[in-house]
């Protein structure tokens, strides 16, 4: 099975799937405090919603400290769920308990259950962070007492998106509506009624030209130099005065110095509501256009221990050609009941998309629902007039009835011409309810066709693990997609990677220092824009030789560098967590494609255990400190949080550090590829470059190898 980390696709998606915004489905649920469908007003509420995020040495940690309320005259369970993030690693789950902060520790998914049932019932302060697989994170607190506050906070980390010079982060707040079962019993309470705030800092070893929150656009974005930003919205119910600034180029990159998350608009206006948390928050940033191809090393290592973790990212320069042929595209487009509140913003981008194909391209239109159908009835050559009939066609459309995607997919790949370079783009939140649905005859199916599968991965709680499976046999990339993304910019961001040749056949090696444990094992594609960013562990200490080679039609190309891994580096403890959250990843995509999962399982939970992770087999349980002792579980979890909180902090007492070490020996001479300049992708403004709409499940044919 091919395996890949695609930490940069997210951008790709976010040009073709954001055209024109998406509004939320009326019938999705958000993050919030739950409780049954008609079981009345809760008396649980949230009162306070508060958001710090870092970004820095190629990952991002999200802090989020909430406090609920119980006016009610009796103890309660407050019940708080949230969206699955993006490759996010659930670190810390802590619970004030006598208003002292008791930070959880990772056990197997039964065990952690039935110890958090066992202190509920003794009526002992008890929490638990579940996950419910690719559906939503879950967190249970017990008792919140009678007329009293309960504060809690969670923590994850995950590695950063950056595609084609554009980073993108995402607090993940809507609920993609996917899981029907959920929606149908349970409703959500997503009001803050006293305060809320986001603030992210941005501290970035390359130069970051501007900053953006499209939805967000009375956001507070401060530049304080060219490597560092900040972004902050808040509010407490009372309007707060505007302030503008601007980025060094003269763009304009701040509005405000409060806002209301969601469609709360004012609290004066929502009485006295500080926010919603009911609509995704997602930032951009932009590199500099001449950000040079690099290759980038963040490791850990404890003084007097042989074996380190690290993170490597190599970022190619833009040295990848267009394809001046023409191609033919096939839309494969999710018109299911699940995708009622994305079904337009769907439309508007797959409009857009067929008014930027070449004239000498082809296309046709597939639809899906309960069953899948043809909607052009053969290949359509490129005019206004034909791109306007059938654009007016597609709107006329609607989203019902179920999703049976195998039907979709089949039906898109059997119409493929074997005698033209061709481009399936399935758009859809993959969320199989009809016809086949098993994964593993999905990923069959893919092995049948010499496909690129690019996927952009539509909403929070769609099934990214059978998507982005079905993206890996085809050696594509996934891409997730809010709702909130730019809805004026990243169309070109697909067209980039479909229109210009690929490294293919890629080999990593690593010699001069000893390796092992690397997650990916492998990876065979890279595309215009990529980075490649591998996990893994090392021996010893010293210079290491480091090459990247693959194919570009079928030339053979060579990278190439050499640098030191440090004997000791205690700078970011963080990596040994994401090493091991991707190794998880990499063995759950075994057990979706070998069928056989015990063996798999026990791996993922030993490494969750050992590494404090949340996962689909292990949770992360918190009591009273003595319950910990008399239970005899080790706090592990604990102790590694306090080695991550104190490096977090020395971290941002000190400069940005930059984590490039192919300076001496560059491995790459071009600078990397940008919407912004030259660098053969054409000049684009930053806002047309975020406009990501119409990409939904994409995957591109090459009959001749590019």
């Amino acid at each position: 099975m091919k395996k890949y980390l695609r930490n940069t696709c997210a951008a790709v998606a976010i040009a073709l799937t954001a055209a024109a915004g998406f509004t939320a489905p009326a019938t999705a649920t958000a993050a919030g405090l739950i409780q049954p469908a008609g079981a009345g007003t809760s008396a649980l509420k949230i009162r306070s919603h508060v958001v710090n995020v870092v970004i820095e040495d190629g990952y991002a940690i999200t802090q989020v400290d909430q406090v609920f309320s119980n006016a009610n005259g009796q103890d309660m369970e407050g019940v708080y769920r949230f969206p699955v993030p993006d490759k996010a690693a659930v670190s810390e789950f802590t619970v004030w308990i006598d208003g002292q902060p008791v930070v959880g520790e990772v056990l197997k998914k039964e065990q952690a259950q039935r110890v958090y049932q066992e202190e509920k019932a003794a009526g002992r302060e008890a929490g638990i962070a579940e996950k419910n697989k690719h559906y939503n994170f879950e967190i249970k607190v017990s008792p919140i007492r009678a007329g009293q506050d309960t504060r809690i906070r969670l923590v994850y980390m995950q590695p950063v998106d950056i595609d084609t010079g554009i980073g993108r982060y995402v607090y993940p707040l809507e609920d993609g509506g996917t899981d029907d079962a959920a929606n149908s019993f349970w409703t959500s309470d997503t009001q803050v009624h006293e305060q809320f705030s986001f603030n992210l800092d941005l501290r970035s070893s390359y130069s970051v030209t501007g900053t953006r929150v499209p939805a967000h656009p009375n956001a507070s974005v401060v530049m304080l130099n060219d490597q560092e930003w900040q972004v902050s919205m808040l509010n407490q119910g009372a309007s707060i005065g505007t302030a503008a600034t601007t980025s060094n180029n003269g763009d304009d990159v701040a509005v405000t110095g409060a806002s209301v998350i969601g469609n709360a608009g004012t609290a004066a206006v929502n009485g006295g509501v500080a926010g919603q948390l009911d609509k995704d928050i997602v930032v951009y940033w932009r590199l500099d256009s001449n950000t040079p191809g690099s290759v980038d090393l963040v490791t850990h290592k404890n003084p007097g221990e042989s074996q380190g973790t690290f993170m490597l990212t190599l970022a190619p320069g833009d040295d990848l050609a267009p394809i001046s042929e023409g191609r033919d595209w096939v839309f494969v487009l999710d018109m299911s009941g699940s995708m009622q509140g994305k079904y337009h913003t769907l439309v508007d981008a797959v409009q857009r998309a067929l008014g930027n194909l070449r004239p000498n391209d082809r296309f046709r239109i597939i639809r899906f629902n309960n069953s899948a159908s043809e909607l052009t009835k053969g290949w359509v050559g490129i005019n206004d007039e034909e791109v306007r009939y059938w654009s007016d066609k597609l709107a006329q459309t609607n989203a019902n009835g179920g999703t049976n995607l195998f039907a979709g997919t089949k039906t898109g790949l059997q119409a493929l011409d074997a005698d033209r370079t061709s481009a399936i783009l399935l758009v859809t939140d993959g969320e199989a309810n009809v016809g086949t649905t098993e994964k593993k005859y999905f990923l069959e199916l893919m092995k049948k066709y010499d496909v690129r599968l690019f996927t952009a991965v539509m909403g929070n709680g769609a099934n990214r693990p059978l998507l982005e499976a079905m993206t890996e046999i085809s050696n594509g990339f996934a891409v997730s997609v809010s709702n909130s993304d730019d809805i004026v910019g990243k169309l070109m961001e697909f067209t980039s990677k479909a229109t210009h040749e690929a490294l293919h056949d890629i080999e990593l090696k690593i010699n001069g220092v000893r390796v092992s444990d690397l997650t990916p094992e492998v990876t065979t594609s890279l595309y215009r824009g990529e980075q490649l960013t591998v996990f893994g562990h090392y021996e010893g200490s010293g210079q290491a030789s480091v090459s990247l080679s693959g194919k570009v039609s079928g030339q053979n190309k060579l990278y190439q560098t050499q640098f030191d891994f440090p004997d000791v580096s205690q700078r970011n403890p963080e990596v040994e967590r994401l090493w091991a959250f991707a190794k998880t990843q990499e063995l759950q995509n075994m057990i979706d494609y070998l069928g056989d999962d015990s063996e798999y399982k026990d791996a993922i939970a030993d490494i969750a255990v050992a590494n404090g992770l949340v996962t689909d087999h292990t949770s992360m349980v918190v009591m009273r400190d003595e319950q910990f002792a008399a239970r005899g579980i080790e706090r592990k979890n604990k102790q590694r949080r306090a080695v991550e909180t104190a490096a977090q902090s020395s971290r941002v007492s000190q400069p940005v550090v930059s984590t490039r070490v192919d300076t001496q020996q560059p491995a790459f001479n071009k600078p990397r590829a940008s919407y912004s300049g030259g660098n053969g992708g054409g000049a684009l403004s930053f806002e047309m470059l975020l406009l990501l709409p119409f990409l939904m499940l994409a995957g591109l044919r090459l009959t001749r190898r590019q």
